[in-house]
């Protein structure tokens, strides 16, 4: 599949996934931002399988990269402040961190959406 724009590819059916993506595409990043379950996968260089783990960026080139390194591009495709934040996160001693916490917060995604769904009166 060609690009013209970045593409930022979410789990749609997690809720705490789902208002992270919101909140990304308000700071105005130069990619498309979509769930995975309304991506044309067969044309993208990435499985259902690794779209439901982790975020996934698609490059217009066809680079992905994922997790943490995915919120890294998306940040990096936005205003100057957004950027240098994107590629702080991917700098040595900051990247291994942000793996972590990404890791943490992806094996407990269903936990935290059920407190954001609370928190919002969401049911």
């Amino acid at each position: 599949m060609e690009l013209t724009r970045p593409l930022l590819v979410f789990d749609g059916d997690c809720f705490f996934c789902t208002r992270c993506a919101r909140l990304l595409g308000r700071i105005g990043p130069r990619a498309e931002i979509v769930a995975w379950q309304h991506a044309d996968l067969d044309r993208l260089p990435i499985t259902e399988q690794q779209a439901s783990e982790a975020v996934q960026w698609v490059g217009v080139d066809g680079t992905v990269r994922s997790g943490h390194e995915a919120i890294a591009a998306v940040l990096a495709s936005a205003g100057p402040l957004w950027r240098l934040a994107g590629r702080a996160m991917l700098l040595p001693g900051i990247s291994w961190l942000a793996a972590l916490t990404y890791g943490l917060i992806a094996a407990n995604r269903s936990r935290i959406s059920r407190v954001f769904r609370k928190l919002s009166g969401t049911t």
